[in-house]
C-alpha cells in the first residue's frame, strides 16, 4: 500500500503526492507518474503500485491538490484551469528532487494524457530528470524547447488519436530530431488512453482500453527504465 507524503517545491511550497514503495524502499530507482486529466483518483495510483511492483519508488504529484473529476467535463476544467509551466517546473520538479532527497539515486517521469503532455515539459523544465516516458500526450510544441532535452525520452502514440493527433507526434519527432534528443516512438494502432483499463467505463468515442497495446507498451516502458534508471 502507498502513502501520503508532502514534497517541497523549488519555490519554497508544498505539495502533497502519492508513494508507492517496492520492498527494497527507498534505495530502489524512483519514477514520478504524472495522472491522466482526471486527477489523482484510483487508477492511476494502481499504475504507481505496478512500477512499485516493479521495483519503482513511484511518486503521484497532486497536481490538482485534491480534486478529482468523474466526467469529461470537470476533467477539461481542471484541466484548463492548471498552470503546466509551473505543474512541470515547480510540482513535478519538486517530485523529482523529493526522491532523489530521500534515496533514489536516479529518477525517471512518465505520465500518461495530459501527463504525457507534461512529461515532455519536464523533459524540458527538470534538468534532475534521468529519463522520459510519455503516454499519448503532448503539449503545443511551440513550449517545447528541444535544446533543452538532455535525457532519453521514450513514447507511446496511439494512431487513432483524437486527443492528440498522430500528424503532432511527426511534428515533435522533426523538432527532437533537429536537436539531436535520444529517443524512440512507438505508435499502435488505438485510440486514446488506450492503456488505461478503466477508459471503457468512461463511455466516451474517443477513449478506448485495448490490452494487447498497453502491455506492449509496459514490457517496452520497464525494459527502458531497468537500462536508464539502473
Amino acid at each position: 500500500m502507498g502513502k501520503t507524503v508532502d514534497c517541497m517545491r523549488p519555490d519554497g511550497g508544498e505539495l502533497e503526492a502519492w508513494l508507492a514503495e517496492p520492498a527494497n524502499g527507498s534505495a530502489a530507482p524512483g519514477l514520478v507518474v504524472i495522472q491522466e486529466w482526471w486527477g489523482l483518483n484510483d487508477q492511476i495510483m494502481g499504475v504507481a503500485e505496478r512500477f512499485a511492483t516493479a521495483g519503482y519508488r513511484a511518486l503521484v504529484p497532486d497536481l490538482y491538490r485534491g480534486k478529482q473529476a468523474l466526467e469529461a467535463n470537470e476533467a477539461e476544467h481542471l484541466m484548463n484551469d492548471l498552470d503546466f509551466g509551473d505543474a512541470a517546473g515547480q510540482d513535478i520538479r519538486g517530485a523529482v528532487q523529493y526522491l532523489k532527497a530521500t534515496g533514489s539515486e536516479r529518477v525517471g517521469v512518465t505520465g500518461f494524457c495530459m501527463g504525457g503532455a507534461l512529461t515532455l515539459l519536464s523533459a524540458v523544465n527538470v534538468p534532475e530528470a534521468d529519463a522520459a516516458v510519455i503516454w499519448y500526450g503532448y503539449p503545443p510544441l511551440e513550449y517545447v524547447d528541444a535544446s533543452k532535452i538532455g535525457i532519453p525520452l521514450l513514447g507511446h502514440w496511439a494512431t487513432d488519436d483524437a486527443a492528440f493527433a498522430i500528424d503532432g507526434v511527426d511534428q515533435l519527432e522533426v523538432k527532437l530530431d533537429a536537436a539531436g534528443v535520444e529517443y524512440a516512438f512507438h505508435r499502435y494502432e488505438a485510440k486514446h488512453a488506450f492503456a488505461n483499463e478503466t477508459a471503457d467505463e468512461k463511455n466516451l468515442p474517443f477513449l478506448k482500453y485495448d490490452p494487447e497495446a498497453a502491455e506492449l507498451a509496459w514490457e517496452r516502458t520497464l525494459a527502458f527504465f531497468a537500462e536508464r534508471l539502473a
